[in-house]
C-alpha cells in the first residue's frame, strides 16, 4: 500500500549501500524487487548521472568485469534513469552551483569538484526542486568543509529528502 503520491530520487549511495551491505542481492533480493516494482509504478527513479556513476561499478575480484549492481542497473533499472538535460533542472542546477560557488564556507576546490558535470550530487537536487520529487540519499547534514553535502543543498533549497529505511516506510514496502 503506497502510503503517499510522491516520487522519489535515488541518489548513487542508496544503491551502492544496499549493495554492498545490508541489501546485497544474494541476501536481499526483496529489495531490489521491490525498487523496481515501485520504478515501474513511478514512484521510485534515478537520474542519468547516477546510472554513469553505477556503471563504473567492477567486481572486486577481476577489475574489468562490471560489479553486480553496475550488471542489474543495465540490465534491470535502465528505464527509469531520467535525462538532466531538461530546461526545468538546467535552470535549478545553474542556481545551486551559482549558490554554492558564491559561498564562503568552502574552499574553491570543493566548489570546482562541486561544479563538476560528473559529479551528481548537484543534479540530484536540481532534478528533485525542478520537478517536485523527495531526494533520497544515506548523507546526513553535516558541516563539513570538504564537501557540500547533498542534505544541507536539499534545505537550502527547500527539496525535501529522506533516507532509504523513511523511503521504504513511506511507500509502505515490506521485504518479505
Amino acid at each position: 500500500m503506497i502510503l503517499d503520491n510522491l516520487v522519489y530520487v535515488l541518489d548513487a549511495n542508496v544503491f551502492i549501500t544496499a549493495h554492498r551491505t545490508y541489501y546485497s542481492f544474494d541476501i536481499a533480493p526483496g529489495f531490489w524487487k521491490a525498487l523496481l516494482k515501485y520504478a515501474e509504478s513511478g514512484k521510485i527513479i534515478s537520474i542519468d548521472k547516477v546510472e554513469n556513476e553505477l556503471y563504473k561499478g567492477h567486481d572486486p575480484k577481476n577489475s574489468k568485469m562490471p560489479d553486480k549492481l553496475a550488471i542489474w542497473a543495465k540490465e534491470k533499472f535502465k528505464p527509469y534513469f531520467k535525462s538532466t538535460a531538461t530546461e526545468d533542472v538546467i535552470k535549478e542546477y545553474k542556481e545551486i552551483v551559482q549558490w554554492v560557488s558564491e559561498n564562503n564556507y568552502y574552499s574553491q576546490a570543493v566548489k570546482n569538484e562541486f561544479a563538476s558535470s560528473d559529479l551528481s550530487d548537484s543534479w540530484l537536487v536540481a532534478f528533485a526542486k525542478a520537478y517536485d520529487n523527495v531526494l533520497v540519499t544515506q548523507e546526513k547534514p553535516s558541516k563539513t568543509k570538504a564537501k557540500v553535502p547533498i542534505p544541507n543543498l536539499c534545505e537550502q533549497f527547500n527539496v525535501p529528502y529522506v533516507d532509504t529505511f523513511q523511503m521504504l516506510r513511506r511507500l509502505g514496502i515490506i521485504l518479505n
